[in-house]
């Protein structure tokens, strides 16, 4: 699967909830999440700008793999996920196979769907607010056209296109130390 996103970092949290509301966009609930992204000495995740994560998500648990972002514009790639049911044994077993954690990112995040749109308003730890808006496509072909769709969406919610971010949280996390 490809994921198109984009991400902006939020000032004002509760007038851009507002703004997406008038859009006709639909709560459809909230998360806890806990990310562990893993790394190796072998293949630096950091200098491929893969990722590879153990989710928890309130009760839920995923294994997610991200390719390389696939422009310079977006945070556009391949993602992988499977649902696990143990997360312990899954890092046993990356940790047995070369992999270490390397940070972990905590969010509650509020979603919201409009048409193709999924929508997430993040508050971070240690980071802030940030909002979210993907697509998912079964592949690449033409999702420039959806990265464009998704700028004219952001830019209706009162953010511009130039106060978009491509670094991922975790990017985020160890540039702050």
């Amino acid at each position: 699967m490809i994921e198109v996103e984009i991400k902006a970092h939020v000032d004002d949290p509760k007038q851009v909830e507002r703004e997406i509301i008038a859009t006709g966009a639909a709560p459809i609930g909230i998360e806890n999440q806990a990310d562990t992204y893993y790394n190796t000495l072998s293949r630096d995740f950091g200098k491929t700008d893969e990722a590879l994560r153990i989710r928890v998500q309130d009760d839920r648990y995923f294994l997610t793999y991200k390719g390389p972002k696939l422009d310079n514009v977006s945070k556009t790639r391949k993602e992988s996920q499977v649902e696990i049911s143990d997360p312990e044994s899954m890092g046993d077993i990356l940790t047995s196979l070369g992999f270490f954690p390397a940070a972990t990112v905590i969010k509650k995040r509020k979603n919201y769907r409009i048409g193709d749109f999924f929508i997430s308003l993040d508050d971070v730890r240690t980071l802030g607010t940030f909002i979210e808006i993907e697509i998912s496509l079964k592949n690449s072909k033409n999702y420039e056209e959806k990265v464009e769709s998704i700028f004219k969406f952001i830019e209706r919610l009162g953010i511009s296109r130039e106060s978009t971010i491509r670094k991922s949280y975790l990017e985020m996390i160890l540039e702050k130390g």
